[in-house]
């Protein structure tokens, strides 16, 4: 593994590489100013000046090599549609055949230009990101704000690439038109199309036969440059799992050896297994609790003490899958079935102890790190999305499925010693449900080949030294002779830097401090909505019982009909809303929804209804969801690229949020039970609409940052 710059140029087209962004030099002059800074030689002021002029020319010199090679391809473009017009009258096999295959140059070209395009705001965005970790969190916000926004930004030709779509759209219709019609002159505009509007590009492309590997390339690319979302792209986003930062020409592909179908969907099904488990006793949780002589808030422990160990099961899981993902899933199986056989037998034993130890066990069993690990290294690239988006249905599903099954299990019989009703069935279902899927794992999960990793021989320097590196002018420059030259290599990109500065975090200290503040901010939006959703869900039994008198089915219905919103939500936001805005507006805007859905949720004055507290539920739930996918696409764009693997990663880091979250959600909920039924709607919201209010004030102080 190489460093950034050196990666960035190795990637470069070598007769563009004078039209780069020069990322060495930039690098080079960031450490001038800290050490001019730190002598006294210079001040801030005049160091934000400079590096914006720098800046401005290095993006200026991009644009116009941009404008000069849009207008080459026009023009080539031109000359062909020349040749194309004059085939309408008499179309020739052989001439549409050289025509299609011009065309397919061009094409060929442009997706050169793309790359370009696209590695040189991958370059802009680290060198902001860098400066702002020496200097503090001003400058991008600065910058962006003064340049993107203004009506002649040279900035926004990089970031939103303007002018590319008109290129973009004439390769693909006269691809199309050609592509096996063998001289049937069918128009683009007379086929179905898929709309593409997304940062400055309006590209419509047909929904039929596009087969044609040239219009693939340039879609792909397109995408990634515009961050344009479909469904399946929305939904993987929720996942989490970080791609490769810099583009290629040519695919990267995952060994095809190490994937294997029908373990993939092994993963898969202890997702949706674990999730419904999480949830198959929601509905029931308070009626059990008092069956054993508790409140009927201690529901919020019974619930939570599955979050409370998933804490500790996702970092031993985690790091349990870089040696194997057999053993973790199987250990992760028996754990499940253990544990939910005690939730079950607690009825009969009469014990609130044995039945929170089952519900620990349930979470010790929580293997969802290894099903997202095993994505991330198992999965060739041209599938990985369609298996992210898979890990994010399965959840949702097995979220709509638990209380489902819940309201179904409305029966109570007794064989022997053993209990059979509302209460114990989830354990029991869930326990055989276990025992099923291990079976079916021994049988058909196949352990994939490891991947031998170099292990260095020099000395790996201290880690203290680098992150004093990242702290900028907060910590003391480095002295020592050793010391100037690590951090000379660290700023010089043609060389590779210190192995330490690029290795996987290799503790849960050392990937906090990777955390920028825009970072920070991410995690506390999805530690948030992770909360409120808790606290709605969790304590809705309680609370519907005392307000409305709900039966177990009813909270049930209730419940399943929040889970089932989450994949329709997530199409019409990946089809349609997340290009017609910002990922940062959608944010915003969905944080302050949240907001509003809370506090129509308490309980003031006027007697509290049925419509007020599902329509309030729903807008929350709904909101949440939203901004959950928003959220995490965000997060893996300003995240270090050092939380892209080993096992302290981004996907960690942000589970560990979101079940830290729900931990506090449900303590607080049993906390609140207190004060008594009748205050626990408000005790519990208050938190939430605190901690929402506090996620927006910090949104809009890190908002430029997130493009």
């Amino acid at each position: 593994m190489v460093a950034f710059g050196k990666k960035l140029k190795e990637r470069q087209i070598e007769e563009w590489q004078g039209y780069y962004i020069n990322y060495k030099l930039m690098k080079k002059k960031v450490k001038q100013y800290a050490h001019q800074i730190e002598v006294g030689t210079q001040d801030r002021r005049h160091v934000l000046k400079d590096f914006s002029r720098m800046l401005d020319n290095q993006i200026e010199k991009i644009v116009l090599f941009l404008l000069e090679q849009q207008g080459i391809l026009g023009s080539r473009l031109a000359k062909l549609g020349e040749r194309h017009d004059a085939l309408q009258g008499q179309p020739d096999i052989s001439e549409i055949t050289v025509l299609r295959e011009a065309y397919r140059e061009v094409g060929r070209d442009l997706l050169k230009l793309l790359f370009f395009v696209e590695m040189n705001a991958i370059g802009l965005r680290k060198i902001l990101k860098k400066f702002d970790k020496r200097f503090g969190y001003r400058f991008t916000d600065y910058y962006v704000k003064t340049r993107a926004n203004h009506p002649y930004s040279q900035l926004q030709q990089v970031l939103k690439h303007v002018g590319l779509g008109a290129v973009v759209g004439a390769i693909s219709r006269n691809l199309h038109e050609l592509q096996d019609r063998q001289g049937s002159y069918l128009s683009i505009y007379d086929q179905p199309v898929l709309p593409l509007q997304t940062g400055g590009f309006a590209v419509a492309l047909t929904g039929l036969n596009l087969q044609d590997p040239v219009v693939d390339s340039i879609k792909a690319a397109v995408d990634r440059l515009t961050h344009s979302t479909n469904v399946l792209n929305f939904l993987a986003q929720h996942a989490l799992i970080m791609q490769e930062e810099l583009p290629t020409p040519t695919e990267e592909r995952v060994d095809d050896q190490r994937y294997h179908f029908m373990s993939l969907l092994l993963n898969l099904a202890n997702t949706f297994l674990y999730m419904v488990n999480t949830y198959i006793i929601v509905p029931t949780a308070d009626d059990y609790s008092m069956s054993l002589g508790a409140a009927a808030t201690v529901c919020g422990i019974v619930i939570g003490a599955m979050a409370v160990a998933q804490v500790f099961s996702s970092v031993y899981f985690s790091a349990w899958s870089n040696k194997s993902y057999f053993r973790p899933l199987v250990f992760s199986s028996i754990v499940l079935l253990i544990g939910n056989t005690m939730y079950a037998l607690a009825y009969d034993l009469n014990s609130i102890a044995v039945l929170l130890l089952g519900r620990l066990l349930c979470g010790f069993g929580s293997a969802r790190a290894v099903n997202r690990r095993y994505i991330s290294d198992c999965v060739p690239l041209k599938i990985r999305m369609q298996a992210s988006a898979g890990f994010v249905s399965a959840s949702a599903l097995g979220m709509a499925c638990g209380p489902a099954l819940a309201g179904v299990l409305q029966i109570n019989f007794k064989i022997y010693k053993f209990t059979f009703n509302q209460d114990t069935l989830p354990g029991w279902v869930m326990a055989v449900a276990w025992l099923i899927y291990l079976v079916w794992l021994w049988i058909s999960f196949r352990e994939p080949a490891r991947e031998i990793e170099e292990i260095p021989t020099t000395n790996e320097p201290n880690p203290a030294e680098n992150d004093a590196l990242e702290k900028g002018l907060k910590q003391q420059l480095l002295t020592s002779s050793d010391e100037n030259q690590q951090e000379e290599d660290e700023c010089d990109g043609s060389e590779e830097a210190p192995e330490e500065s690029r290795v996987a975090a290799n503790s849960i200290g050392s990937a906090y401090r990777l955390l920028t503040p825009s970072v920070k901010v991410q995690l506390l939006i999805y530690f948030m909505l992770k909360y409120a959703m808790e606290i709605l869900l969790s304590e809705s039994s309680v609370v519907t019982t005392y307000y409305f008198k709900w039966s177990t089915s009813s909270v049930a219905i209730f419940l399943a009909c929040l889970g089932l919103t989450v994949l329709p939500v997530n199409i019409v936001v990946g089809s349609y809303i997340s290009n017609m805005f910002e990922d940062r507006q959608i944010l915003l805007a969905s944080e302050i929804m949240v907001c509003i859905g809370i506090l129509l949720s308490f309980h003031l004055i006027v007697p509290y209804t049925v419509p007020q507290y599902v329509c309030s539920g729903l807008i929350m739930f709904v909101s949440a969801e939203v901004l959950e996918g928003v959220n995490l696409s965000l997060l893996s764009r300003v995240m270090s690229s050092r939380l892209s693997r080993g096992t302290y990663n981004g996907g960690l880091l942000s589970t560990e949020a979101g079940t830290i979250a729900r931990v506090i959600a449900d303590a607080t909920i049993t906390l609140a039970g207190y004060l008594g039924e009748s205050q626990l709607l408000n005790v519990t919201l208050l938190p939430s609409l605190l901690i929402c209010i506090a996620s927006i004030v910090a949104t809009t102080f890190t908002y430029n940052s997130l493009y």
